[in-house]
């Protein structure tokens, strides 16, 4: 094992590799291809599905199981990370993590509505593992990068990890698109050329090509799992074990990031600001991620596209669109915040997404959901982007940033838990998802109205809530 040294170049290079690895799950799994796919299990209208011993809604029971991964990764994180800074193994934590999401990943080749239960253990293994893996993953940055360096080499692991995800979904794309092209099976079309009508011919050849997508589709999430655990070796190769303490894992240590976390708790109700701010990043956090989680979902069965070929290329298209505009969005932010403040800032995207909600609300055609695909862009980038570095602006003066910004990473899962459950409940029961996204406006409101109430200047003086 080569060890080098904290900011040498090819270390920084070997972490910032992982988001090239890891971010095609993202995009081909959770954003794009699963969701065609999912939603093409369901060939009648009304798409339901049993499980748990419950009629589920097909996309309402998606959501939950979503929200419920989310709950396990914002309860285990802290528990976790602290168990592997005190035994000093936190490689071995991401790679398990990786390695979980990968066969997941695989896994969802046999997804299946007659095996939904095992299918959606797969589903729950590749969201985990993702999820799972960041929380060592970005604890690693300190650790191989001086502070001058951070800002640089995490902006080049996006960048990798976007060009990554990007290249492999195209090629996932035109196996979709062409699977005539990559070998997959048209024969049972071809056979009746010489006998069938043209119009036979026409509707054989459809049907062929349907099922070779669709089978074009599970190979793609094999892909994923094989790129992702492939490309992780040179991350692996080189980043630092973690120092050894040679302690045993006892119970106290078990429980000691729990205990860091209520501690960060005491200390941010002592500064009005930092806790009024995080309030308001709580509500309106809640509402942003569950729209981008749920995005695909919905332009799939609210949207009138003409016929299959043309909901997949569309969808898949305005996945990229956000992808693409959202690097510009937070570019634009970030000079707005320079102009005008991170709060006021803060307050116009705000704005922005609730009136995003009732236009989505609103809209019926493929052009109107393109439309909503690059405003949603454009506000994505810049609110992820502004939230985070609004709160470290407000951090008081400490060396243990890491404690503060685990409280801050396991609040925004909490808050994607409540914001999937409520948009899942109001999917169930009225049918449609156009009522749980009009819903989701009063997060937004709120989240307006507390980024008001945030101070200007710092006070330190504690609130009696």
């Amino acid at each position: 094992m080569i060890e080098l040294k904290k900011g040498s170049k090819k270390l920084l290079n070997a972490w910032a590799f992982y988001d090239w690895a890891n971010s095609v799950y993202t995009l081909t799994i959770a954003s794009s291809i699963f969701p065609i796919f999912y939603s093409a299990l369901f060939l009648s209208e009304i798409k339901t599905v049993e499980a748990f011993g419950t009629t589920f809604k097909s996309t309402a029971l998606i959501t939950f199981v979503t929200a419920f991964t989310f709950l396990v990764v914002a309860v285990t994180s802290p528990i976790l990370s602290g168990i592997a800074d005190y035994v000093g193994n936190k490689k071995n934590f991401l790679k398990f993590f990786c390695y979980v999401g990968s066969a997941g990943c695989v896994g969802l080749y046999w997804f299946s509505l007659e095996q939904i239960h095992l299918s959606l253990v797969f589903y729950f293994m590749g969201l985990i593992g993702y999820w799972g893996s960041l929380v060592f993953y970005n604890s690693y940055l300190p650790d191989i990068a001086f502070p001058e360096q951070q800002d640089s080499i995490s902006a080049k692991g996006f960048s990798m990890g976007y060009l990554g995800s990007v290249l492999l979904l195209i090629f996932n794309l035109m196996m979709v698109m062409f699977p005539q092209f990559f070998g997959f099976d048209l024969s049972i079309a071809e056979s009746i050329r010489e006998t069938g009508t043209e119009a036979e011919i026409q509707l054989a050849l459809g049907a062929a090509k349907d099922a070779a997508s669709f089978e074009a589709m599970k190979i793609s999430f094999i892909t994923v799992g094989v790129w992702w655990a492939l490309f992780s070796q040179y991350t692996f190769y080189f980043l630092p074990k973690g120092t050894k303490s040679g302690h045993k894992v006892t119970r106290a240590v078990v429980f000691n990031g729990l205990k860091e976390l209520r501690e960060v708790w005491k200390q941010l109700k002592q500064d009005l600001r930092l806790k009024r701010y995080l309030y308001a990043f709580f509500v309106f956090s809640m509402a942003v991620q569950t729209i981008m989680l749920v995005a695909v979902y919905f332009g799939e069965e609210e949207i009138a596209w003409g016929d299959d070929s043309e909901k997949t290329m569309g969808l898949i298209v305005s996945i990229l669109v956000i992808q693409i505009v959202a690097i510009l969005g937070a570019v634009l932010t970030s000079k707005a915040s320079a102009k005008f403040g991170n709060i006021k800032t803060l307050i116009a995207v705000n704005v922005v997404w609730m009136l995003l909600c009732f236009y989505a609300y609103l809209m019926h055609t493929p052009l109107e959901f393109y439309i909503a695909a690059g405003c949603v862009g454009l506000v994505m980038g810049g609110v992820q982007s502004l939230g985070r570095s609004t709160y470290s602006k407000f951090l008081p003066e400490t060396e243990d940033t890491t404690s503060y910004f685990s409280f801050y990473d396991v609040a925004e899962k909490i808050g994607i838990v409540i914001g999937m459950v409520i948009f899942a409940t109001v999917d169930q029961i009225t049918g449609t998802m156009r009522n749980a996204i009009l819903v989701l406006v009063i997060f937004f409101v709120g989240g307006i109205i507390l980024l008001f109430r945030v101070p200007k200047e710092t006070k330190k003086t504690a609130l009696e809530d």
